[in-house]
C-alpha cells in the first residue's frame, strides 16, 4: 500500500509500506479520509518523543471495511485501543486505561495510509446519509465533547447559566465550542487571533468570534476551555476565568508555564486537564455528527494523501485558514 511516512523532523515521504493484516477480532479498513491533528504536527516538528521516525502518523480516520461479513460497511475509527479488564475501563474511564495504545504511536502505525487494521470494538458505523468527511471529524470533536461533559459536572450550577470562552479556532477548540452548544450551553465566545481562520469559521458559526484585543472588554467567564495549550493561552485562561469558575485544558502545545496559581488559589478556580474521550464519548459525538447537532461541519479542506507533505508544510507556514485539513488516500 501507499502511505505518508514521517522520516524525521519536517520530513514526510509518500512511499510504499506494508499492508496491515487484520488479526482476530479486527477489521481491515480502506481509509477514505484522515485528518491532520496538532499532535501530528508536533511529531512532524520533532517535538514528540512518543512518535519516533520512521512512523505512519494520523489517527482521525474514516473509511470502508474490506472483506468478511461486514464488507462495504462505512465506519469511523476510535483510535484508542484499551484493555477492557483494566480498572479504568471497568469504571467507564477507558481513556485513562494504563494499557492504552493509540494508532500513530508505536507499536501501532497510523492512518496516513491506504489501509488500517483496527479492533471491531473501535469502529462506529456511519449511516448512509452522513459523509465520511464528517465522520473523520469524530475523533477531534470527541475531545471537545468529553471536555464539556466534564466541565458541566464541575460547574457550580451544572452549566445552566454558563458564560463560556473557548481559546483556539482549530478543530479542537472549534469542536469544544460546537459541543458546548450541543450540550446546552449557548453563551459561547471563541477566541482566535488568526484573521483568515476567524473568517473561515464565521461563515457558519452560531457564536461570536473575537481577537485578542477584544478580550479587554470581555470580562470574566464561568468556563474557559483552552484548546491550544501554550503558555500564553494558559495565562489568558487563568486571567479570564471567573472567581469560582472552571478551566478545561485540552491543548498540548507546551508543557509548562502561564497559569496564575496565586489567583487560581485565592479565587477558587478549578483547573481540569482532559485527555481524549471515553468510548462512550466517541459514540455520542459520532451520533451528534450524524444527527446534525454539531452544525454543517463545512470548515474542512481536503487534499490528496500524496500531497500530505505539502499540507504539513503549509500548516507549518501558517498559510492554512481551514481549521482542519483532511487527506484523501483514494485521490
Amino acid at each position: 500500500m501507499k502511505a505518508l511516512v514521517y522520516t524525521g523532523p519536517e520530513d514526510l515521504e509518500f512511499r510504499d509500506a506494508e499492508t496491515p493484516v487484520a488479526g482476530p477480532g479486527e477489521q481491515l479498513i480502506k481509509i477514505d479520509r484522515v485528518g491532520i491533528c496538532g499532535s501530528d504536527m508536533h511529531a512532524y516538528l520533532g517535538h514528540d518523543e512518543r512518535r519516533p521516525a520512521p512512523l505512519i502518523l494520523g489517527h482521525e480516520a474514516a473509511g470502508v471495511i474490506i472483506g468478511g461479513p461486514r464488507e462495504g460497511e462505512r465506519v469511523t475509527v476510535n483510535p484508542l485501543v484499551t484493555n477492557p479488564e483494566s480498572w479504568a475501563c471497568q469504571e467507564g474511564r477507558d481513556n485513562l486505561c494504563p494499557d492504552r495504545q493509540i494508532i500513530s504511536m508505536p507499536p501501532r502505525e497510523g492512518a496516513f495510509a491506504e489501509f488500517l487494521a483496527m479492533p471491531e470494538t473501535n469502529l462506529v458505523t456511519v449511516p448512509d446519509h452522513a459523509s465520511l468527511d464528517h465522520a473523520a471529524l469524530a475523533e477531534p470533536l470527541a475531545c471537545g465533547w468529553h471536555a464539556v461533559r466534564l466541565a458541566k459536572r464541575a460547574l457550580h450550577d451544572g452549566g445552566e447559566n454558563t458564560r463560556a470562552l473557548v481559546i483556539g479556532g482549530g478543530a479542537i477548540g472549534l469542536g469544544a465550542a460546537l459541543s458546548l452548544i450541543a450540550q446546552g450551553i449557548s453563551d459561547v465566545t471563541l477566541l482566535e487571533p488568526n484573521a483568515p481562520r476567524r473568517a473561515a469559521i464565521a461563515a457558519s458559526a452560531e457564536f461570536p468570534l473575537i481577537d485578542l484585543p477584544d478580550l479587554a472588554q470581555a470580562g470574566f467567564f464561568d468556563l474557559v476551555i483552552d484548546g491550544v495549550g501554550f503558555e500564553a493561552t494558559r495565562a489568558t485562561a487563568s486571567t479570564h476565568a471567573k472567581p469560582g469558575g472552571v478551566i478545561m485544558h485540552i491543548g498540548l502545545g507546551q508543557n509548562a508555564g502561564g497559569l496564575d496559581i496565586r489567583r487560581m488559589t485565592l479565587q477558587e478556580i478549578t483547573f481540569i486537564g482532559t485527555y481524549t474521550y471515553t468510548a462512550q464519548d466517541f459514540r455520542d459525538t459520532a451520533q451528534a455528527i450524524f444527527d446534525g447537532r454539531l452544525g454543517p461541519l463545512d470548515w474542512t479542506h481536503t487534499r490528496a494523501l500524496s500531497d500530505g507533505a505539502g499540507a504539513f508544510a503549509d500548516i507549518r507556514a501558517g498559510s492554512v485558514a481551514a481549521p482542519k485539513i483532511l487527506l484523501d488516500p483514494t485521490a
